[in-house]
């Protein structure tokens, strides 16, 4: 293969690909105003050429397109003849046009938002193509408001799929990567990194759309942290047959609490307390152990953790998923265990930084 030729592949691909991503990204009236132009320059370039034969080359005749379609009239590269005039004047009358049209049109974009909403979407999925371990929540309804804003004031960026557009205009959102479509759709899902994520939250109005979300969450991650929202007793059976890690019933939780706070006021009010962001001075938490972290392979008391930082170990989760609670001080903290952590929020942040990979003990 000639090198002219293969450069003609090459061109060819990336034209095709500019072109999808202009129809795919831009309203069809801007990238036809970016198009036109383009189509006129190379008809423009490929009609001298043929029309004028020697001395005219196809840079000759791309310049002397240029020139004439900007209407600058540097004057003509070598003489016309006849049948090179008019089509000078067809190219002249077409590119006065032309740059009208493009003119309007953009005007028209920025005026009217279209431009910065492309120049937003293509932001927003640069965004999401480097998130790795992040959160999507999956609904911005009556529940899914309340979800975001937890994560909003815990700061924790996640990105937000909802099938209205209008719902996501007004939304108090800076933490949040918003996506609009089907979140059931496989390909909406991959877009929003469904594959690097570290949980899904769905909770959308209804159960099926809930059920089917969770499926093709699970088939794309089978290791995705999904929690789902059931409003029947039945779906939520299956939604843990698809692969819900846990679910969450509006209705169940709500009684729960309501009982709670006549029953047991004292600890429902430190449980408020411990797991609400803004009550600084206690939190409870929970901690994975990482591998070659400075806590695994030590034991509890080895690690000096209620002694140096003042934390209460409340629990452990084994890495099999066994729940231990009030654990011994002989307890060996192997990789992956969870720890459940009660104290002040920054010797919690002390903590994590043990347990996190390289920490130093």
């Amino acid at each position: 293969m000639s090198r002219g030729w293969r450069y003609a592949v090459h061109a060819r691909y990336w034209a095709r690909r500019v072109y999808r991503w202009l129809r795919t990204h831009v309203p069809r009236r801007v990238w036809l105003a970016f198009l036109i132009p383009g189509f006129l320059l190379g008809v423009g370039t490929v009609g001298y050429r043929w029309i004028e034969g020697e001395p005219w080359t196809y840079f000759d005749g791309f310049y002397m397109t240029a020139i004439t379609l900007t209407t600058i009239g540097y004057g003509e590269t070598h003489p016309l003849s006849d049948p090179g005039r008019v089509f000078t004047v067809v190219l002249a009358y077409s590119g006065i046009f032309t740059l009208a049209y493009f003119a309007s049109e953009l005007v028209r974009a920025v005026v009217t938002g279209e431009l910065r909403q492309v120049i937003g979407r293509q932001w927003v999925n640069d965004q999401i193509a480097t998130l790795s371990g992040h959160l999507i929540v999956c609904g911005y309804g009556r529940m899914g408001k309340f979800v975001c804003s937890e994560l909003e004031r815990q700061k924790r960026p996640f990105v937000l799929i909802e099938r209205s557009a209008d719902m996501l205009k007004d939304a108090p959102l800076q933490h949040a990567l918003p996506l609009v479509g089907d979140a059931s759709a496989d390909e909406l899902l991959r877009k929003a990194g469904v594959e690097r994520a570290r949980a899904l939250i769905s909770v959308v109005g209804s159960d099926s759309d809930n059920l089917y979300i969770t499926l093709s969450a699970r088939l794309l991650n089978p290791k995705l942290l999904i929690v789902a929202r059931a409003e029947e007793e039945a779906a939520g059976t299956k939604l843990r047959k698809v692969g819900a890690t846990k679910v969450i019933s509006p209705y169940l939780a709500g009684a729960h609490r309501a009982v709670q706070a006549v029953l047991r006021p004292t600890v429902l009010q430190f449980m408020e307390l411990t797991t609400g962001s803004e009550f600084m001075d206690l939190q409870l938490e929970e901690v994975r152990v990482a591998p070659g972290s400075a806590l695994a392979g030590r034991s509890l008391h080895e690690s000096q953790v209620h002694q140096e930082l003042g934390i209460v170990i409340v629990g452990v989760m084994r890495p099999g998923g066994e729940l231990l609670y009030n654990p011994k001080a002989d307890l060996i903290l192997t990789p992956e265990t969870v720890l459940i952590a009660l104290g002040p929020r920054r010797q919690l942040e002390q903590l994590e930084k043990l347990a996190a990979t390289g920490g130093n003990p």
